[in-house]
């Protein structure tokens, strides 16, 4: 990476040139960034995740735009027209649309009408005509007039032709046209005749109208949708004559018969290629801009729903609620073994509720159930109020869960690995079960997208998308720490540095093996290099194990030091651990030096005093309302109890317990201005609302959150 690289990233994101210089260094060596942020805050200055990330695509967007120049130094090079000044400012150039801008007069084009004029040897008249000095063009045009060319018109219309190419491949006239689109664009709407019946859920947008800059997000994102299905036609332009006339400014010089026209080859330009060029642009870069606030609002939700709370290693009954099926039951011990299963159907058509209370009150018995999670789907808030009113000899707590993509895990190849010989039901009211004991650990084997707390998933860049959430996942599996001895493949798959080869070995190794004792052990696993263990190891952990380090996120190539640490207040690490007074009785600026600092010093502090913490906290049990049962329970002024289950740049999606959720606008969140409704909710929250609004037709619950008490 050039010093021009390094300074480019130092200036656009606005970090000291040492920390941009050594992040960038560590991701050319191969460290990841969960590892860089956690264990090489020294060379980063504590640059977090996110600031590490933004180097990373910065890097990789530098690595593109060299490749582009690359090829766009050879295509010209290839039509000998490389000047040494025009290398020096394809090379001098960082921005990818000036890069364009630059190659669009040397971009092989198909036959157009100015390219068919220069055929015909048009383009001395055109010069002429465009330099403005000559207002006598009739007279000068005649002499072009053969064959090819009959009349004096058809001369100077392809004058105009090519002059109408020269200014759209004029950098100077796109710039102008760029920062009146960026200033005064209108998107425009008009629906496509015979389409209203089809596409009535976009009817607010049949005849809309909008300056570009104004325009948020989710609305783009809904207005490309409809334009994609053909309900729509969108447009974006700024006024055509201010446009116009302001580009005059650049190219028109008196007013004379050459000026004229100039002035018709600008019109035509600016008509029939920059306008149409400039609006593809603009949509390209607001549906570019749009899929990025998208997919940071999916990759936040993701984040919170990987990081909510688990209950941990407790036994626990599923129940994946249904009707007419019934509803499938799982049992499954601490660590999430199925224990059996069965189908009761309290509900109707059958509504056999004695004898389902009869098998769950069993179940719970005979495997010493100490919790019960219910699918949050059809059927559930029923089945949550069955099992309430069940009486269990000792309290056993509910939990409603997300059931989403439970339904994508249960047919998924994991799954069929897991449970080759269970059939969809089980494996999903598993899934479910699972997702109590740990959100993260049974999450991490469904696709992203599939799990359901983002809006426009698939109207994004796909790509994009995938690399957002994977990076999301991955910062959540570290960030929590992985039991090395009860962790799946799929999950250790996202550990730094591994990968879906070496997880795979770790599994094999434990199971020809036994379980890990500690850390340094990890090194016998097939293919597990210095590098690949030095960026995993910090994110391992091995409970009881004999070095009490292996618990903790203290990384390996610090034990010695803490040791040291121990040596010198003449106890074990063991003691650091438990006593907080010899904790507090070392001098961490003693143990200073070129390779540690404060910072890390910290780190290994907080982890002695509370070492294999998992940050997530614990859940807690919720009940819906008892008045609701179905939408049309509803009524305005009813305070609820929900769940937050999905968030928006536009407000919060609120589960109240029966099929449609409520939405509370981000207008109705709190007291005050709210610009980020994470700022003030996050996903899996429980809240009170009051219901404002219910539109009947569309099935829609307006809510609030002001002066109600959460």
């Amino acid at each position: 990476m050039s010093k021009t690289h390094i300074s480019l990233i130092t200036n656009r994101l606005n970090f000291p040139i040492n920390k941009v210089k050594n992040t960038v260094a560590l991701l050319q060596d191969g460290a990841t960034v969960p590892f860089i942020a956690r264990y090489r805050k020294e060379a980063t200055g504590s640059l977090d995740e996110v600031a590490i990330m933004d180097i990373k695509k910065m890097l990789a967007e530098l690595e593109a735009l060299d490749k582009r120049k690359e090829t766009i130094l050879k295509s010209i090079e290839e039509q000998d027209k490389l000047t040494p000044e025009l290398r020096q400012q394809i090379e001098a150039c960082f921005d990818l649309t000036e890069l364009e801008d630059i190659y669009l007069p040397y971009k092989r084009k198909r036959k157009t009408k100015a390219s068919i004029a220069r055929e015909k040897g048009l383009e001395p008249l055109a010069k002429q005509i465009f330099d403005q000095r000559n207002q006598s063009v009739g007279k000068y045009a005649t002499s072009f007039i053969n064959d090819e060319v009959p009349t004096i018109d058809e001369a100077l219309q392809g004058a105009r032709d090519i002059i109408a190419e020269w200014i759209n491949e004029d950098s100077e006239a796109r710039t102008l046209c760029r920062k009146v689109f960026k200033a005064h664009a209108i998107i425009t709407t008009k629906l496509v005749k015979g389409k209203e019946q089809e596409g009535a859920k976009y009817k607010d947008y049949f005849d809309y109208k909008e300056p570009l800059n104004k325009c948020v997000s989710h609305r783009i994102l809904a207005l490309r949708r409809a334009e994609e299905e053909g309900i729509i036609r969108l447009s974006i332009a700024p006024d055509e004559e201010q446009t116009i006339y302001q580009l005059g400014q650049l190219f028109l010089d008196g007013n004379g018969a050459a000026t004229n026209n100039v002035r018709a080859a600008l019109t035509d330009s600016y008509k029939r290629l920059l306008s149409p060029s400039i609006e593809n642009e603009f949509k390209n870069s607001s549906k570019e801009k749009a899929d990025i606030e998208a997919i940071n609002v999916f990759a936040e939700n993701l984040k919170q729903l990987l990081m909510a709370a688990p209950i941990g290693e407790k036994r626990v009954l599923a129940l994946d609620p249904g009707f007419r099926t019934g509803c499938k039951v799982v049992c499954l011990d601490e660590s999430g073994a199925l224990l059996g299963n069965t189908t009761i159907y309290p509900h109707p058509p059958q509504s056999q509720q004695h004898e389902a209370v009869a098998v769950i009150k069993q179940l719970v018995k005979q495997h010493k159930i100490q919790a019960i999670a219910i699918g949050n789907g059809t059927a559930g808030r029923e089945s949550n109020a069955f099992i309430a009113n069940i009486p269990f000899d000792k309290p056993v707590e509910t939990y409603m869960v997300n059931e989403n993509g439970a339904s994508i895990y249960s047919a998924s190849e994991i799954a069929r690995s897991e449970f080759p010989d269970q059939d969809i039901t089980v494996r999903g009211a598993v899934s479910i079960g699972r997702r109590l004991m740990d959100p993260l650990a049974e999450l991490v084997k469904i696709d992203p997208k599939s799990i359901g707390v983002g809006q426009y998933q698939h109207d994004v860049h796909q790509g994009k998308l995938k690399e957002s959430l994977t990076g999301v996942v991955e910062s959540a599996v570290n960030s929590v720490g992985i039991n090395i001895n009860t962790a799946s493949e799929h999950l250790l798959t996202y550990i730094s540095g591994l990968g879906p080869v070496l997880a795979n070995n770790v599994i094999t190794y434990r199971s020809e093996n036994g379980p890990f004792t500690s850390i340094t052990q990890v090194k016998k696993v097939k293919r597990m290099g210095a590098k690949a263990f030095e960026q995993c190891a910090g994110f391992l952990r091995i409970r009881e194990a004999k070095n009490p380090l292996d618990n903790t996120a203290v990384h390996p190539e610090r034990y010695t030091l803490v040791k040291k640490m121990a040596a010198d207040h003449n106890c074990k690490v063991v003691d650091l651990i438990k006593d907080i007074e010899k904790r507090k009785a070392i001098n961490l600026k003693k143990y200073v030096n070129e390779e540690v600092g404060m910072p890390t010093l910290t780190d290994i502090m907080k982890e002695l005093e509370k070492p294999g913490l998992d940050p997530r906290g614990k859940a807690t049990s919720f009940s819906f309302s008892n008045e609701l049962k179905s939408f049309d329970d509803v009524k305005e002024g009813m305070i609820l109890p929900g769940i937050i289950n999905n968030i928006t740049n536009f407000g919060v999606f609120v589960d109240i317990g029966i099929k449609e959720s409520g939405m509370v606008h981000i207008s109705q969140l709190a007291n005050q201005y709210v610009s980020n409704p994470n700022e003030v909710v996050k996903l899996t929250q429980q809240v009170q609302v009051k219901v404002i609004g219910i539109d009947y037709d569309r099935k829609r619950i307006q809510l609030s959150m002001k002066e109600v008490a959460n």
